[in-house]
């Protein structure tokens, strides 16, 4: 068997024709018929060019926009690495890789990076790639006055600068993990109008596809750039990315054959889309988790007692069980994931605990409702699991308010303002990474606004000394303590990592190892699938 999948593979890879496959696999004592069904099989992996290409997502909204600094979902960031490219990209096999950059290095310090371009490269308006482009989208995140979610992630750059056809980035301290934040999807690399001001508005990029039409929260429509650089991508004429935030409706669309894949199919109905003759289920592990951040600035969450309480009175496995049919592994109150390198499994695991939930709850002397804001535009299945949060917390004398919020418009009128709501990380590969973009004390999405006090202040402390530490196990000595400080004290809540499920159509080819960084292929769908026929 091994031998038949290696020769499938050479075949499908056109390192071997067809009559070589043929010949090698009737030696290897395979029927003739069998092997004209490999054969079939293997030519349907080999890349296509043309067709159309449409995707449904659980995500955008009519807030969005083509302004880089403000993407914050799955919508948005598939017109970033559709559009665009980035110095970096993380590939289908987890690894970091040189994208616009042609290779990288560091100091022995890791404090100064330079990234030497690749050569060649234009925007989708005929426009060369500069150094002055990548300094340009660079410094659009980092001004004084930048609201961009971006702007924590690069606090740390003092200066940047060209030398030659290299841009050469200065940090404050070294930052082993510099390389793997440059492939963040607000990170991408746009135009110069030469004056130091980096033109997004059209979402020109150098990208394998052209924006056409954006309406947001609705649709965005495509054409393949003709001149993309990069060989073996971007292999669809046109594609059509469709918002459809109701589960029910997204399903439907791809069992109508309106769309030709979906992101987030839901767990209670998995199991019967993959009896549906046209559609293959692609689930993948990764960083992907569930949670439910408390803002430590707004009453009752500024009380610990208080949000101990809420942490103990969370049914983990019955979320896992319920929500995600299984799909999944309950979490400990961190992002971390056991994907991640330094993922603390000594941690104890948080447990419901109604007895310990009510002495804290009765110690934080708060009296009355507690409102848990909620959509569906969270996650598939969020609004069921604050109904079973509410029940559970009831039998610690907790009274939870499930308040039903719009899903239009959640990410930018309910998360990352009102006290408590559900939400959720598609994660990040490195530990730095993650907690740059979501808990250090001056990242925009700090959703818990967790930022002082003695726990906050060791733990953005052991962020920036961790960063540094090239010896690995200080480092993870470092990202243990912090998981630990950031999960008792912290305003988080993360009761389950989920798995990515998607939906495909049959006729939409892809690479057997799909990417777990994101979910759709690591979001680079637009440039690695393909229609078959």
């Amino acid at each position: 068997m091994r031998n038949i999948n290696k020769l499938s593979k050479m075949y499908s890879q056109g390192v071997i024709d067809r009559r070589t496959f043929m010949q090698g696999a009737i030696g290897l004592g395979v029927t003739i018929s069998a092997a004209s069904v490999l054969a079939v099989q293997a030519e349907a992996a080999v890349p296509k060019q043309g067709g159309f290409l449409r995707v449904g997502h659980g995500h955008g909204s009519t807030t969005d926009s083509l302004d880089p600094g403000t993407y914050e979902n799955g919508f948005t960031t598939g017109v970033s690495f559709g559009t665009s490219n980035h110095l970096t990209e993380v590939g289908q096999d987890g690894q970091l890789i040189p994208e616009l950059a042609e290779s990288f290095e560091a100091s022995a310090d890791a404090a100064t990076w330079r990234f030497k371009l690749r050569p060649g490269v234009t925007f989708s308006n005929g426009k060369s790639l500069t150094t002055e482009d990548v300094i340009d989208s660079f410094n659009f995140h980092r001004g004084d006055d930048s609201k961009s979610a971006a702007k924590g992630l690069l606090t740390s750059v003092t200066n940047i600068e060209a030398d030659g056809d290299t841009v050469v980035f200065t940090l404050e301290s070294g930052n082993a993990d510099f390389p793997y934040i440059v492939s963040d999807y607000h990170l991408k690399i746009m135009p110069s109008d030469g004056n130091g001001n980096a033109i997004w508005a059209d979402s020109i990029g150098t990208g394998g596809y052209i924006l056409q039409n954006w309406e947001p929260g609705v649709r965005a429509e495509y054409t393949r750039n003709p001149n993309y650089w990069k060989e073996g991508a971007a292999h669809v004429d046109e594609i059509l990315q469709l918002s459809i935030i109701d589960v029910t409706a997204r399903q439907n669309a791809l069992m109508n054959g309106e769309v030709d894949a979906i992101d987030r199919v839901d767990a209670k109905t998995v199991n019967l889309m993959a009896k549906v003759p046209t559609i293959d289920i692609v689930e993948v592990t990764g960083t992907l988790h569930y949670t439910m951040p408390m803002r430590v600035d707004a009453p009752p969450f500024d009380n610990y007692d208080l949000r101990m309480a809420m942490k103990l009175s969370v049914k983990r496995q019955e979320l896992v069980d319920k929500i995600l049919l299984g799909h999944g592994a309950i979490g400990n109150d961190h992002p971390i994931s056991t994907a991640n390198r330094y993922h603390n499994g000594d941690m104890p695991q948080r447990e419901f605990d109604a007895d310990k939930a009510a002495f804290h709850y009765k110690k934080s002397g708060h009296s009355g409702t507690i409102q848990l804001s909620s959509s569906d535009a969270a996650f598939a299945g969020a609004v069921d699991a604050s109904q079973l949060v509410k029940a559970s917390a009831a039998e610690a004398g907790i009274d939870i308010e499930v308040v039903r919020e719009p899903t239009d418009g959640y990410w930018s009128n309910v998360w990352n303002k009102k006290p408590w709501s559900m939400s959720y990380w598609g994660g990040r590969p490195t530990e730095d990474w993650m907690f740059s973009a979501a808990y250090v004390k001056d990242t925009e999405w700090n959703a818990t606004a967790w930022r002082t006090g003695p726990s906050a202040d060791r733990f953005n402390e052991l962020v920036v000394m961790a960063r540094k530490e090239l010896d690995d196990s200080k480092r993870r000595a470092m990202y243990y303590e912090a998981q630990v400080l950031l999960s008792d004290d912290g305003g988080l809540i993360v009761p389950m990592f989920a798995n990515y499920i998607m939906g495909i159509g049959k006729q939409v080819g892809h690479a057997e190892k799909m990417a777990a960084n994101w979910d759709l292929d690591g979001s680079k769908w637009m440039e690695r699938w393909w229609i078959k026929s």
